[in-house]
This record gives structure tokens, sequence and C-alpha cells, in this order.
């Protein structure tokens, strides 16, 4: 009978994928991580994978020509990130316009880029085509392509640019001339990337004990300051059930959003925040203003987010006032008895993907329940939590992909 109504419950959730699921990094496979190897630059007119471009094993068929007219434009988004030059020879900043998943991939490049040369950055010659200069059905017309080199234009680098972007998580890459290496990656409607919401390792909470905790040394039983009302009621302490990921080793990009509080909090591209629009004067009444979930993508200068006031029980608005992106060491996913959690003195969701926090805290309540039948949630340690694969199976073959963060679901196979 225990058996028949978790498997109801969990059915009942399935159109939900786990926020976390398949883990915040690169891997193949659930939960699996690689070990670090050396890169082998890619080879003139060599692509990754060694399939077809418009495949389903690499970027996917072609779905039509966006133009600034159609219904899809609004699929693009503009990329300003200053460690990327963009050529836009048209003047019109065509080059910037990209779908999502594009643009986290070209920002993941970029840190790749400086990380391995030292004063260069990334140069994107071709992005988004409003003027039907190349192929017919080429992914460029879909923002979903880019032809990329260094700021320094020297040839000699493009080989290991090219295995840096298949390192990137471009879903394919080609050495396609002597002048520039062509990237795309999947559409973002396409049930296709993992990349779920986690915090880095250096992230800290506040314990019930006083003083604060980093992620990485967080340990399920611990009480940790969260939000008692889906992110603006009171600050309480709950329990910290389970670590739905957990990799203390794999790098990621973080976006790190800057308070005028002072707050500075970095979570990844799926993750839930509150924040509110309008009324953003800083310090005022939480509960007098309406608050909804986004997306740390989606999140603006201008919005305000919940702050705590120590431990006082008391959060407060600050207005974010900066937003960047940097790579972190380690991924931490803590899920807590309230569904919420203070990191780094802002008031977050446990979840991520879909952008709806209550929706989210319902589809794990089975997960609370297990563990205040047995006091625990049969966790195994790093990894992918055991529920959360559950939950993504069940969702990757019911949900509608478009209901998601396009980064959330995709299947990262590099």
């Amino acid at each position: 009978m225990l058996l028949h109504t978790l498997v109801t419950l969990l059915a009942g959730c399935a159109f939900l994928l786990s926020p976390l699921s398949e883990g915040c990094g690169p891997g193949r496979g659930y939960g699996k991580r690689r070990s670090p190897r050396k890169l082998a630059p890619l080879a003139y007119k060599q692509f990754s994978p060694n399939v077809a471009e418009k495949t389903l094993g690499a970027s996917g068929r072609y779905e039509g020509k966006i133009t600034r007219n159609s219904e899809r434009f609004k699929e693009l988004t503009p990329n300003y990130n200053p460690d990327i030059i963009f050529k836009d020879e048209e003047n019109t900043g065509a080059d910037r316009m990209m779908t999502q998943r594009c643009k986290d991939k070209l920002n993941s490049l970029a840190i790749s880029v400086m990380n391995l040369w030292p004063g260069v950055r990334l140069r994107v010659t071709e992005g988004w085509d409003e003027d039907g200069h190349h192929s017919e059905e080429s992914l460029h017309y879909e923002g979903r392509a880019v032809d990329i080199t260094t700021s320094d234009r020297d040839r000699n680098k493009y080989a290991m640019l090219a295995r840096l972007a298949v390192e990137a998580g471009f879903d394919w890459v080609y050495y396609e001339s002597k002048a520039h290496i062509h990237c795309s990656v999947k559409s973002d409607h396409s049930v296709a990337a993992k990349s779920g919401g986690c915090f880095p390792g250096e992230a800290l909470v506040t314990l019930e004990g006083g003083g604060n905790k980093s992620m990485s040394d967080l340990r399920p039983g611990e009480r940790v300051l969260a939000s008692a009302g889906g992110g603006g009621g009171e600050l309480v302490f709950t329990e910290v059930l389970t670590f739905l990921d957990r990799d203390p080793m794999t790098w990621k990009l973080f976006y790190t959003l800057q308070t005028a509080a002072g707050a500075h909090l970095s979570l990844t591209a799926a993750h839930l925040l509150f924040v509110t629009e309008g009324n953003c004067s800083e310090g005022a009444v939480p509960a007098r203003v309406a608050l909804r979930t986004v997306y740390a993508s989606d999140a603006r200068p201008g919005q305000c987010v919940l702050v705590s006031q120590g431990e006082t029980g008391q959060s407060r608005l600050s207005q974010i006032t900066q937003i960047s992106m940097r790579a972190g060491r380690g991924v931490f996913a803590p899920l807590t008895q309230h569904g919420t959690l203070v990191v780094d003195g802002v008031v977050v969701s446990c979840y991520a993907v879909l952008d709806q926090h209550s929706v989210a805290h319902w589809a794990f309540s089975p997960l609370r329940l297990i563990n205040s039948w047995t006091g625990s949630t049969g966790s195994s340690g790093d990894g992918v939590h055991w529920y959360a694969r559950i939950l993504h199976w069940l969702g990757g073959m019911l949900l509608d992909a478009r209901r998601l963060h396009p980064l959330g679901m995709a299947r990262d196979d590099r």
C-alpha cells in the first residue's frame, strides 16, 4: 500500500522535471562526471559530434527562419557580455541576438578563452542572420548558430578554440574554415540540455545555532534560515532534508546578482529567485508587494529581491544593481522542509527549471513525506538524488518542454 501511494504521488508530479535533475554540471548520464583530461584540438574540417549538424545527435532539425516581425522573434535574446567582441558589420546588433541556450554556451566559452589565453577575448563574426546571407535552412536564421574567432585573430588558436567550444557545451562544432569556427545548439524547445539549479560551494547559509556555513560543508539535518511563506513570509529556521545534487569538484557558470544592500548571490541560470516589479523602494514591507519567481538568467537590474536582516526574522527588499557571470567550483542544491532558504543573505527558492515555486514545492511533497515517515530521504551522498532522477524520467515522457527553462532539460551529451 505504501509503495502504491508513493508511485501515485510520483505520477502526479510527473509534469514537473526535477529542477536539479541530471546535475548542474557537465556529464554523460545520471550523476556521472567526467574526469579531467587533456584537451585535443579539432582538426581542420573536423566536426563534433561526428554526425550531420541538423540531426537528432547534434543540433537538431531546422525549425524555420526568424525575422524581427515574426512571433518567434521573442525567442531571441541579446547578448551584451563585455567579454565577447561582436563584429556586427551590419550595424544592427543582429550578431548579438541568439537563443538563450546559445547565449549560455557562448558566455561559458568566453570564460574558457580568457582562462586559456590571458588578454584574449572571444569574437563573434556571424550570429543571427536576418538578411539571407547563409545557405537555405541555416541555423543562423534561428539564432542558434555563431561563427567565432579569437580577438587577436591568431589562426593558430582556432583548432583549440573549436575544442573549447565543444567543452562549453555547444551541440555541434565545426572547424569549417581557416578563418572561423562554426558552432550551433539545439532548439530551446527541444528536450535537450541538462543544467538545473545550484549554488557554488562557497555560498553561505545561516545556521540556527548562529553563524554561517558554506554549502560545501552543509549537511542534511542541520537547520538553516529560510522563508516560511514561499519567499514572502517571515524568516524561520528549517531543516535541510537532503541534497538534490551535490558535486564538490565540477566547474559551472554562475549568474552573480549584486544588490544595493551589498548582497552578492551566485546561482545557476535555471534556478528560481523571488523578485518584485514596480514598487521597488528599498526597505518596502515584503508583505505589501507582489512577488513572483524568475530564473536567475531572467533577473534584471532594477528588480528587487528579498534580503535578510540578520537573524531578526525580518526581510526587506533590496534592488538588484548589477548582474555578472563567473565560473565557480562545486555545485550544491539543498532541499529544505519549507522549499526556500537564505543564501548569501538573499531569500531564494530551492527549485529550478519551472518558474512556479508553488508547483515545484508540491511536486517534491512525496520526498518530504518519506522523510517524515522514515527520518531519511535515501540520499546516497554525492551525485543526483534518486527522486530527482525518477521525476526526470517521468517528465521526459510526459512534459511539454516549452514550459521549462531552455537550459533546464537539455541532454548535454558532450
